[in-house]
């Protein structure tokens, strides 16, 4: 049998990769798929209503159809199936808050990982846990857009949970570290005999408790200030927390699996999910790298496989764990007291 020859194909495309991804987010902030989604234009019209340079839009718009994120038929540029879903700022689908937060500032912090590599010391705009998130709940605007960012890349496994969970066996449900509400509400919708609760500090309630109104459930749905470091558990049947353990050092969050421990009642369910790394730490590229975001972003977080989670809530006293994969990199840890 002949060994196939060397390649520097996978080396070249993946050290080079920052060329696809920031021509994509440069997409999203120009909207150039919000712009799409009203009907395909020609590469006249593009170029005119996104304010590109004539030099630059042809290359641009011919290299987002080359990376799958557009098409062109006809001389006119159209968007993919894809990206008309989760592209375009107006629909509920729209993912691209997430991409626009990359943009913005994970893009730039990112060029100092051999910094964080070395020193084990984050790279962001704070200096500790802190002011990581103070900075951030002090400013609404960007609070806000943070955590619409956090439910446009929550929602495939939110919907997930609302519709694998067994919710018929319980009756209450409280989300720890809820942000906008994304899957409290994808609960609620899918299970209207829940009565739900989401938890998290006192900055949030407003935006909250619009996405609850705007979804029509704000008799089911409603909202408990507080900090989940100083102030007890709400007391429900079923506690989540959906990419929060991954922000907090192994101290950290064992206190918090503690902490959902004892607000749950017997036979009450602690749900927990993430890009979780897969056990072999050898599969799940995007649950490895999102910990290396953790380096970039905070003090002490760090992402994890789901034999470490079970392992915790085991150590806390939950009876059995097991872990269901949701959809995606993302997979969820349920703990039974």
């Amino acid at each position: 049998m002949t060994a196939t020859a060397p390649s520097p194909e996978h080396i070249l495309q993946t050290g080079l990769a920052f060329w696809a991804s920031k021509t994509l987010l440069s997409a999203v902030e120009m909207e150039v798929f919000t712009e799409l989604a009203k009907g395909p234009e020609s590469l006249e019209s593009l170029t005119g209503r996104l304010g590109l340079h004539p030099r630059s839009s042809r290359d641009f718009l011919d290299a987002l159809v080359a990376l799958g994120f557009l098409e062109r038929q006809n001389g006119n540029y159209a968007n993919t199936a894809s990206s008309n879903v989760f592209l375009d700022k107006r629909k509920p689908s729209y993912i691209g808050g997430m991409l626009e937060m990359a943009n913005k500032r994970l893009f730039h912090h990112w060029g100092h990982l051999t910094t964080a590599l070395r020193t084990g010391q984050q790279q962001n705009e704070a200096s500790g846990e802190q002011e990581t998130f103070a900075a951030l709940y002090a400013d609404p605007t960007r609070l806000k857009g943070f955590l619409r960012a956090m439910s446009g890349v929550s929602r495939g496994a939110n919907m997930a949970i609302a519709a694998k969970f067994p919710w018929s066996s319980y009756k209450t449900v409280a989300d720890c570290g809820t942000a906008q509400g994304d899957l409290i509400v994808q609960v609620a919708l899918r299970n209207s005999h829940l009565s739900c609760t989401g938890f998290d500090l006192p900055e949030v309630a407003p935006i909250f408790e619009e996405y609850v109104e705007e979804n029509r459930l704000s008799d089911r749905v409603h909202f408990k200030p507080g900090s989940f470091f100083t102030d007890p558990l709400p007391e429900a049947d079923v506690i989540m927390m959906g990419h929060i353990l991954h922000d907090w050092n192994l101290e950290e969050k064992k206190m918090l699996i503690r902490k959902a421990y004892e607000a749950l009642p017997p036979g009450g369910a602690y749900i927990v999910y993430e890009a979780l790394i897969d056990d072999d730490r050898s599969k799940n590229a995007f649950g490895l790298l999102m910990s290396l975001n953790m380096l970039i972003e905070t003090p002490g977080g760090f992402d994890y496989t789901g034999a470490d989670c079970i392992g915790w809530m085991k150590e806390a006293g939950f009876r059995e764990a097991r872990v269901e994969h949701l959809i995606g990199p993302d997979s969820m840890v349920i703990g039974t007291k």
